[in-house]
């Protein structure tokens, strides 16, 4: 995998640093514990606005970890593009969902250790339901989900349960959703929580090994 930020001992605690300084200065707290465990996808959300990306690149750097953030293709632009992936970005086309959930699992399943940031709403729009491409990467990886938070309302970010994949998708979705229920996005009137899981995802494919 390409080398980043987190690869570079120097660079690494100089970024740390700052991170640190910048959620202090922004009146932000740190919550929780980075997971003992090699492989994981991580949830990332609320997702309502593009200081979500800051914060979370803030949160790998305080708890040391290295990851893994899938964004849209159309960050990645130019320099811009190499700033990206320099920061763990990689670029995702919304086109091609089933290919990304494939060759994620093939990535896991080729490192010792991963960590993949999924934003399981897939965009700052106000949507009704979350994408399951986070779900469905993990099951096929057999690693677990844990779940990264920014809470604006109280100005805390950081890691709360690790959850375990059954393969019952509707209680393993309702059990996460409901930890994310009372967590505030920057702009909550863009999050819906109505029904924990669409109603037509059991009909969804399963993705190809």
């Amino acid at each position: 995998m390409q080398n980043t930020v987190h690869d570079t001992f120097i660079c690494k605690t100089f970024m740390r640093w700052l991170a640190l300084i910048i959620f202090r200065l922004s009146g932000w707290k740190v919550s929780g514990a980075r997971p003992r465990i090699p492989k994981y996808v991580m949830i990332a959300e609320p997702h309502t606005s593009n200081w979500d990306f800051v914060y979370t690149i803030c949160l790998a750097l305080i708890f040391g970890i290295k990851p893994r953030i899938m964004m849209k293709s159309a960050w990645f632009w130019g320099p811009m593009g190499t700033f990206m992936r320099w920061l763990g970005a990689v670029p995702i086309e919304r086109s091609g969902s089933h290919n990304v959930v494939a060759q994620s699992i093939r990535t896991f399943n080729n490192q010792k250790r991963m960590v993949l940031v999924v934003p399981p709403a897939g965009t700052r729009k106000k949507v009704m339901y979350w994408k399951s491409g986070f779900y469905h990467i993990a099951r096929g990886a057999g690693v677990p989900v844990v779940l990264g938070y920014l809470d604006y309302g109280r100005k805390i970010g950081g890691i709360g349960p690790t959850v375990h994949i059954t393969g019952r998708m509707e209680v393993d979705m309702k059990s996460i959703q409901d930890f994310y229920g009372p967590i505030e996005g920057k702009y909550p009137v863009t999050r819906v929580f109505d029904a924990p899981l669409n109603a037509s995802i059991s009909m969804l494919q399963k993705p190809e090994g």
